[in-house]
């Protein structure tokens, strides 16, 4: 209960400060609440429903003037009951073209975001765990030109954020091509130990449409691999959207045999009901060996400011 006090506290300052640190051009602000309702229908097994505050978020920034930014996250997340410090870093821009960031920031790999505010709808697959990246703490170079970038980050550990051994550690690379104002496509090959990690995806954006394709691999330590894949498309007309997507994934032990699975067909409308607020809502099916199938409908709504 104490811990629940402090994070009400903590987020009712940040709020308070927010207006004066906005007026302030060198300091930047922004941040979300996300809330939702979920029905979940197992089959086989009871129903489950849960409701409330998922997350909010702080985001700060603040810009030196001399090519030295820093950034600092601050989260609040219902599962843990507490505030996180989730990425904190600074940012060097020795050319126009080339940066480096060192301190605790988010993996470049990945289609799906780990915030909802860059979701086209409310779940993600669930696999990203076995495949993405996450916060890490470590030194990153990214080198951005016109249609080309590249970046090599040398990390503790490629998902552990609280990691300050530096006697094994992870190397994240990627390249990236944008050939026209339309299409991305980014690479990624990961390592850490005996754990390799490749993630392509590649994007489609033009007017009210988006689609995307990602592919990922993985080989582990213990000699299990993993494979996963998703195909999503998102269409806009005016306040509306509507999203649908189908992934797939299967992780298998040394001998061959299935540890994990799933597969999820996902259809997922929005709306934006002004400048600040976004309800999405979602259906989904899930299929799995190993877990089970399941049906879930949920509702969201998230506050951007």
């Amino acid at each position: 209960m104490k811990a629940i006090k402090r994070t009400a506290l903590g987020l009712a300052m940040a709020a308070a400060l927010a207006p004066a640190a906005q007026a302030d051009d060198k300091l930047s602000v922004s941040g979300f609440v996300d809330m939702s309702f979920v029905y979940t229908d197992n089959d086989g097994a009871a129903s489950e429903s849960v409701a409330g505050l998922d997350q909010a978020e702080l985001n700060f920034g603040y810009d030196f003037g001399n090519k030295l930014t820093v950034t600092a996250d601050v989260e609040y997340q219902n599962e843990s009951e507490g505030v996180d410090l989730e990425q904190a870093f600074l940012t060097y821009a020795l050319t126009d073209t080339f940066s480096v960031k060192a301190g605790r920031f988010l993996s470049y790999s990945g289609w799906e975001t780990e915030e909802p505010t860059g979701l086209f709808q409310y779940s993600g697959t669930g696999y990203a765990k076995h495949f993405y990246g996450y916060y890490q703490q470590g030194v990153s170079g990214l080198y951005s030109g016109d249609g080309f970038a590249a970046a090599v980050s040398v990390v503790n550990s490629l998902a552990g954020p609280t990691d300050t051994e530096a006697g094994q550690v992870g190397v994240e690379t990627m390249l990236a091509f944008m050939p026209s104002d339309d299409i991305t496509i980014k690479g990624f090959y990961s390592v850490e130990g005996d754990n390799t990690y490749l993630n392509a995806w590649a994007s489609y954006s033009m007017d009210a449409l988006t689609l995307a394709f990602e592919y990922n691999t993985a080989e582990y330590a213990d000699n299990s691999d993993g494979i996963g894949y998703l195909a999503m498309a998102n269409y806009s007309f005016g306040d509306s959207g509507i999203t649908v997507r189908f992934h797939d994934y299967e992780i298998e032990d040394a001998a061959g045999l299935t540890k994990e699975d799933g597969s999820a067909i996902t259809l997922s409308p929005s709306y934006t009901v002004n400048d600040n607020l976004l309800m999405v809502f979602e259906y989904r099916m899930d299929s799995s060996d190993s877990m089970g199938d399941k049906d879930t409908i949920a509702i969201e709504a998230l506050v951007t400011f």
